[in-house]
């Protein structure tokens, strides 16, 4: 067999992001070509400093809204990740219009150009969100959805989409459901921002963590080379038309995560729409590729704290700041 026959040519929409970053990085230390395509909204080109650098990768600026600006890139190539998207919760409840257009019929639009272009793989970057306040857990994929705000139903009528084109244009195709990844190049950006950049930002600046609730909330807390290695697998296999949970086998309270990093808590109160627990069942995923998480939380920790000056220009939040910030969330959400 030619060895080349097993290097892929590789698109990643949203590959400036966070996860699509570490993706990236992991796809060309494998030996495959990979395009970004990003509009920067979410992203960041430090994120990809060391793609940059490598003469199998190429960046393209461009939004998946605009089907226009996507043309030719999708030519000759194999595999797509597609991960871009809108997140945050506040401002999908704000402006769910913005959220449609880029989840929804931004996802369309990828979806069309890779059926166009006859990929061999498609893998769809879905979210845990979509199960709303769980009533099993672990959770398993044949638990109801139940998105409790615009961001969690556009990513969820992004996922139904993609099962749809894979049952329908038997478009070889995957949707992972990712929960709680966290790990460096997290994005700290967006109104009150993912709880690793709110804390790492607050110790860089000797302030207390500030505890949703009681703390004893538990997130299925999954590292991000971790998540990275989920979407590799996936689309090494030969399985389409599946979704599957992408988890760590555990879940840990908010308090442990505090006492990992050290240092004084003020405690908020707890906002509606938000589960106690999240919790992958794991089962499918571990069945059907055979992938299993490999880093503990407590080394995740570690590792993400080595790097906690990468935190250093994220958003400072203290309670006031945080309540003027979910006030929309309390507003809209509230029983």
């Amino acid at each position: 067999m030619n060895v080349k026959s097993l290097y892929k040519r590789i698109l990643i929409t949203g590959g400036a992001g966070f996860i699509g970053s570490h993706l990236t990085d992991l796809l060309l230390s494998q030996g495959h070509s990979v395009t970004v395509i990003d509009n920067l909204c979410g992203g960041w080109m430090k994120n990809l400093a060391l793609a940059e650098k490598h003469p199998n990768f190429r960046f393209i600026h461009a939004d998946i809204r605009d089907c226009k600006a996507l043309q030719g890139f999708f030519d000759g190539i194999n595999w797509v990740f597609h991960l871009a998207a809108l997140a945050d919760i506040v401002p999908s409840i704000e402006k769910p219009r913005d959220y449609f257009e880029t989840n929804v019929d931004g996802t369309f639009n990828v979806l069309e150009l890779s059926k166009k272009a006859g990929v061999e793989r498609f893998l769809y970057a879905a979210s845990s969100s979509c199960y709303g306040i769980a009533k099993e857990y672990p959770t398993p994929e044949i638990a109801p959805a139940d998105p409790q705000y615009p961001y969690a139903l556009t990513k969820y009528l992004g996922e139904q989409l993609v099962l749809h084109w894979a049952q329908v244009y038997k478009m070889p195709a995957l949707s992972l459901r990712l929960f709680n990844v966290y790990g460096p190049r997290s994005r700290t950006t967006g109104v009150y921002g993912a709880v690793f950049g709110v804390f790492l930002a607050q110790k860089l600046h000797q302030k207390p963590f500030t505890v949703v609730g009681d703390g004893m909330q538990t997130r299925d807390f999954t590292y991000v080379a971790d998540v990275a290695d989920a979407f590799y697998t996936a689309a090494l296999s030969s399985l389409s038309n599946e979704f599957m949970n992408v988890g760590s086998s555990g879940h840990y309270s908010v308090n442990r995560l505090v006492e990992l990093l050290g240092g004084p808590i003020t405690y908020i109160p707890k906002r509606p729409g938000e589960p106690d627990c999240t919790f992958a069942d794991v089962k499918k995923i571990e069945k059907l590729l055979n992938w299993k998480a490999k880093i503990s939380f407590e080394e995740g920790v570690r590792r993400i704290v080595e790097r906690i000056d990468d935190f250093r220009d994220a958003p400072l939040w203290e309670p006031k700041s945080i309540q003027e910030a979910t006030k929309t969330w309390f507003q809209y959400l509230q029983k």
